[in-house]
């Protein structure tokens, strides 16, 4: 792992090598990415897929480096938190995401899911204030970046325990909305999943989303060869 504490500790050459690993004899297994902005949980969500010690930084962003997952069928890509990153300027933060972009891209082929991961309180905040400047949020970008690729997005909706419960579907509403997608949110429930995965809550549901992808890819013999 790889700490950022300074802008001036911040090597976007040596990111880029740290964010396209050396191909290996995974590489034509079905990869399933893991892309969200810091803090959101997605360390969790990894630890919880693997089984494996994911360490959490205490300030959003000091992790840079890509991780991969042999998880049998498909490999886990855990990709860099993007947004606001400790220590690091605007340009920067977005170098990173732009590598996190060409990342996608290069990979495009044997992506066969993908995982963003949101925080569900914290979401509608950062949308109202980028709107407020005229700018659409990076997990909006991403999200619609993800769905132009058809890289089979599944939207979890983390931390759902921040949200009264007698408000949950009128929240998801609101998030499914401010994505381009009319409400109720459950008629979304192919890609919509809200979670608590500091408790495993919802946890399954994202898994056999996740395996349903990975298993129709198997049978249309899609691959990174392809």
């Amino acid at each position: 792992m790889v700490g950022i504490n300074t802008e001036k500790d911040f090597d976007i050459e040596k990111f880029k090598k740290m964010i396209n690993p050396k191909r290996n004899e995974n590489e034509n297994k079905p990869k399933v990415i893991a892309v969200g902005r810091s803090n959101v949980g997605k360390s969790t969500f990894v630890r919880l897929m693997t089984g494996k010690s994911v360490r959490v930084g205490k300030k959003p962003g000091v992790t840079l480096k890509i991780r991969e997952y042999d998880l049998g069928n498909y490999l886990l890509v855990d990709l860099p938190g993007f947004g606001y990153m400790h220590g690091l300027d605007k340009t920067a933060q977005e170098q990173i995401k732009n590598e996190i972009i060409r990342y996608i891209e290069d990979n495009q082929k044997s992506i066969v899911a993908s995982v963003l991961i949101i925080d569900a309180k914290s979401f509608l905040e950062i949308v109202e204030r980028w709107d407020k400047r005229g700018e659409i949020p990076i997990d909006i970008e991403m999200f619609d970046f993800l769905t132009e690729l058809e890289l089979n997005p599944i939207l979890v909706v983390n931390k759902m325990d921040k949200i009264k419960r007698n408000q949950w579907d009128s929240h998801l509403d609101k998030i499914v909305e401010t994505l381009g997608y009319l409400p109720p949110w459950r008629q979304w429930l192919d890609f919509v999943v809200p979670t608590i995965l500091k408790n495993e809550i919802g946890l399954e549901a994202v898994k056999n989303k996740i395996n349903y992808h990975v298993r129709s890819s198997t049978k249309s013999g899609r691959s990174a060869d392809d």
